[in-house]
Order: C-alpha cells, then sequence, then structure tokens
C-alpha cells in the first residue's frame, strides 16, 4: 500500500474514533433527573459504566437509542426485597421487567449470615442488578442461640451476635434488619435490638424494621422504632409501612402525622410500601408464636396436647375478633409444596376442600394441618385503599416490592412481585394522579439513594453510575393480578444497568453486569 494511502486511512480510523466517543448514546428522550425537577427534553451519553455527558454534546456513540416519546429516567431501586437465593435466578427478569436496577436484600430479619461470601458468589455468578444487603437480625440470633429462642441472649451470646452484626458491616452491609412477627425475633426484648443497631450505626448503618405489629396495636410497634434509633443513635427505616386489618383502617393521616413529628424532633426516619392491598407472607404468622417456638417437630408436639391446642384455637379466634375479620377468607395460599392443589385457594375453600367443611373451626384445623405439613406462603387481603393512597402521598414514603427474583409460572404469588413499580406509574400517577411522574421516580431513585447511603445512584448527573430506564408513560402497566400472578410488566424498553443493555428494545440481551453494592 503507497504511503499517502495508509495516511488516509489512519485519518479517517482517528476521525471515525473521535466521533464515536462514547459507548452509549441515547437521543431526544425526556429525561426525568431522578430528583424532582421538572421533565426537560435530552440526550444522554455513557462511557465506561457512567454517565459521560447530559443534554447538548458533541460526538456519537457505538450504540445510539432513539428514545423520542418516551421518558429516560435513573434506574429504579427497590429498598425492600428477599433475595438471598438471587444466584438462583440471575435474570432477575421480574425486577428488571419493571425498571428495577438496584435491590437492596437481607430485609425482615433474614439475610445471608456471612456478607463477604454472599457478594463473592454474586461475582462469580453473575446477576443481571445490582444487590445491596442488610445483615438479618433473626439470621444473627438464630446462629448464636440456636433453637432456644424464647428467652434473651446471655452476655456472651449478646457480645458474639454484635461482632457478627459487625462483621457484616465491615463487609459492607448497609445495616440492620429485623423482623419481629418472625422466629426467633419476635422473642427478643427492645434492649437487645438497641445493642445491635447500635453495632450498626457504629459503622454508618441503618435500622429497617419489620415492626412487631401492623395492625390495630402499630403505635406500640413505632414507639419501639423510636426508642431504638434515639437509643443507638441510628437512621431508621420503617419496612412496608400498612394498616393492617379492619380494626386499624383509617389511621394513616395519623401515624404520618407521628412520623412526621419523629422527623421534626431530628429523627432521621422513613418508610416504604408496595401499592396493594394485600401482604404476603408465611400462612404460619396467623399462629401464636409461642406455639411455632423449635421448629416444626416442637409444634407437632404441642397440637397434640390438648391444653396446648385449646390455647392455640383461643388465639386464634380472639385474633379474629380484635381485627374485625369474620373468618380466615382474606387469607389465600400461595405455595403449599405436598399439595399444590391448595394454591389459590382461600382458607374457607382449602378447608372445605380437605374437610369439607368451611366452619371456623375447619378453617383453623387446616391452618394448623399447612403448618405442621412444613409451612405456605400466602396472600392476605387486609388494607385499606384510602389508606395505601394516603401513604403513597407522602413525599418521604419509598417504593418496595417485598418480593423476590420470581421463577416464571410457579405457585400463585402476590403480584407486587411482578408489578409494583409499574403500577405506581400506570395506575397511581396515569390513572389517578396522585403523584406527577417525576416525583414517582424520586420515590424511585434519588430518594433510595440518599436513604441508604448507595453513592452515585439514583439521579441523572454526570459521573453518575449509568443505571438507566426508558419507559412509556402512556402504555407502562401491571397485568400481572391476584389470580393470575405471572406477567411481566409493560412499557419498559431498555434498561441499562452499570452502562450495559440487560432490555433492549424490548427483549432481555443475556448480559449480566450487575455487581455487589457494599456501604461506602
Amino acid at each position: 500500500m503507497r504511503l499517502s494511502a495508509i495516511l488516509l486511512s489512519l485519518a479517517l480510523f482517528n476521525l471515525s474514533a473521535a466521533a464515536e466517543e462514547y459507548d452509549l448514546v441515547i437521543r431526544h428522550a425526556r429525561l426525568i433527573d431522578g430528583d424532582g425537577h421538572p421533565a426537560e427534553t435530552g440526550d444522554l451519553a455513557v462511557r465506561d459504566g457512567h454517565i459521560a455527558a447530559i443534554g447538548q454534546f458533541e460526538g456519537r456513540g457505538r450504540t445510539e437509542i432513539d428514545a423520542a416519546g418516551r421518558v429516560l429516567a435513573p434506574g429504579f431501586i427497590d429498598v425492600h426485597t428477599h433475595s438471598e437465593d438471587i444466584a438462583e435466578l440471575p435474570n432477575a427478569e421480574n425486577f428488571i421487567r419493571m425498571g428495577v436496577t438496584t435491590i437492596i436484600t437481607g430485609n425482615c430479619g433474614t439475610s445471608r449470615l456471612d456478607m463477604g461470601e454472599f457478594f463473592a458468589e454474586l461475582t462469580k455468578t453473575k446477576v443481571a442488578v445490582n444487590v445491596a444487603s442488610l445483615i438479618g437480625h433473626n439470621t444473627v440470633r438464630f446462629q448464636v442461640m440456636g433453637g432456644s429462642f424464647a428467652r434473651p441472649p446471655t452476655a456472651a451470646e449478646l457480645a458474639e451476635m454484635r461482632r457478627l452484626v459487625d462483621r457484616a458491616m465491615q463487609d459492607g452491609a448497609l445495616g440492620l434488619s429485623t423482623g419481629l412477627i418472625y422466629l426467633p425475633g419476635s422473642f427478643a426484648r427492645t434492649e437487645e435490638l438497641i445493642e445491635l443497631a447500635r453495632a450498626s450505626a457504629a459503622r454508618g448503618g441503618i435500622y429497617t424494621s419489620h415492626m412487631r405489629y401492623e395492625n390495630y396495636r402499630i403505635r406500640e410497634a413505632l414507639d419501639e422504632v423510636v426508642r431504638i434509633a434515639h437509643e443507638a443513635k441510628t437512621r431508621a427505616h420503617v419496612s412496608h409501612l400498612k394498616l393492617a386489618g379492619p380494626a386499624a383502617w383509617g389511621q394513616a393521616a395519623d401515624i404520618l402525622a407521628y412520623l412526621d413529628h419523629a422527623r421534626a424532633e431530628g429523627l432521621a426516619i422513613s418508610e416504604d410500601q408496595y401499592v396493594y392491598t394485600a401482604s404476603s407472607t408465611s400462612l404460619g404468622a396467623q399462629i401464636l408464636n409461642d406455639a411455632r417456638e423449635g421448629g416444626t417437630e416442637r409444634f407437632r408436639e404441642r397440637l397434640a396436647d390438648p391444653v396446648w391446642k385449646k390455647r392455640i384455637v383461643d388465639d386464634m379466634k380472639q385474633s379474629l375478633q380484635k381485627n374485625r375479620r369474620p373468618d380466615f377468607s382474606f387469607a389465600v395460599i400461595a405455595n403449599f409444596k405436598p399439595d399444590p392443589r391448595l394454591n389459590g385457594k382461600t382458607v374457607p375453600e382449602a378447608a372445605q376442600l380437605l374437610r369439607g367443611a368451611a366452619t371456623i373451626d375447619d378453617q383453623i384445623e387446616t391452618i394448623l394441618d399447612v403448618e405442621a405439613r412444613g409451612g405456605a406462603q400466602a396472600v392476605f387481603h387486609g388494607m385499606s385503599e384510602a389508606d395505601l393512597q394516603k401513604f403513597l402521598q407522602h413525599p418521604a414514603t419509598m417504593i418496595a416490592s417485598d418480593s423476590g427474583p420470581r421463577k416464571f409460572g410457579e405457585a400463585v404469588p402476590h403480584p407486587r412481585g411482578y408489578g409494583n413499580n409499574a403500577r405506581v406509574l400506570g395506575h397511581y400517577v396515569r390513572d389517578l394522579r396522585l403523584l406527577t411522574l417525576e416525583e414517582a421516580v424520586r420515590r424511585m431513585t434519588s430518594l433510595p439513594a440518599r436513604t441508604f447511603h448507595l453513592a452515585q445512584r439514583g439521579e441523572l448527573k454526570t459521573g453518575y453510575v449509568a443505571d438507566l430506564v426508558i419507559f412509556d408513560p402512556a402504555t407502562v402497566n401491571d397485568p400481572s393480578t391476584y389470580d393470575d400472578p405471572h406477567h411481566y410488566a409493560t412499557g419498559f424498553s431498555n434498561v441499562i444497568v452499570n452502562g450495559v443493555p440487560v432490555i433492549r428494545n424490548g427483549a432481555l440481551t443475556g448480559e449480566r453486569p450487575g455487581q455487589p453494592v457494599r456501604r461506602p
């Protein structure tokens, strides 16, 4: 080749390289920055996994997306998930298809014990979303105290629990979580929780709580959270804020005023919610904690004891009365592996199927039988839409699914795992106009990033991590329902994690660029 031709070729190559300055450029988007500012039309460029330019700029991208007519926002951050098993479903498709790019797991007191090992596993396996975690109080307590639940820890046991919390914090946990309706956490006294929250707070952690009560006794539970936060000198967070059961309905304004008062007095306290009037947890949550202490075999022994059996049944009937519920029809079995025929059935329907009758006694016997056979996951219809909407309209309320990665088609799980973020954007923003689009995005992005100290995430800013979502606010929807939950959210055309598309033009790319997100 002649020298002039070689020089011309090099010049053209350099010109092309200069023109393709970015890895990715998104054009003509309706930019919502995550901080609540009004949307503006513009472009955004990504280089090396970070946002490199916003607005008007020179240069092209090796890949370009025309987002005209659609919103470009920071990827959503789900602050309350149960995703310790995410390595088994690494595509996390139910999350990314509703725009979620970062999840926080380890909630309700249950987490992986060895946080360093967990993060190393995620790095090796590779997952589609970024993963942060809290250290779970129940996990720590069980590790140290074994099956001995119904007592305070000894001084040595408490010291070991503090050591485990501190180790998790050093390995990058965001804070300490509690699940105070679950074993063994339900037996923990407030003083124990204060000590462990101090261990978390000493390294900048937050204290999050699935409180002891979310029903007519919710004020007692909030008092405990506030006491822990004050005495441990820690930030605090109320998980999945709700008013469960008719006896609690109508108090949303009072509960929000309580939280606002705590904030006004200097306490850093926040909350999240999912936008459905049903919750989901184990069916065994309807049974006295003392009866389930020690595991399934001890539970069966107690059922065989007439004195214990009467105590259990009486407590379940009293609980119905106190919560102003006529029977257990509010509970729907979601996943009972020993007998999948019950999946999707209300407790009365399951009682009719198993026992030939659906009296209150038959319903109670059905719940006890299911628990004695290993237990089941259930969906509980027990909240007021009016209360839900009041919580949603409060500026401190974040959006969280309380879900894990879903195995498509398995059982009859709560629809929140497929549609939570989409339901906010479609039903509550577009249809009911309870929030502006910019405010809804803020609740899913910068608010959780700041609350949980997730550095350089949650906003469209130069230098921030390029976790991004492109969606059509006119078509975003949540087709997942209680009866037919296995439907992915719609309207999300592109989802980008750490600068890498995981959904492109509505299709999975197969890329899994998610990373562990450790406490800074």
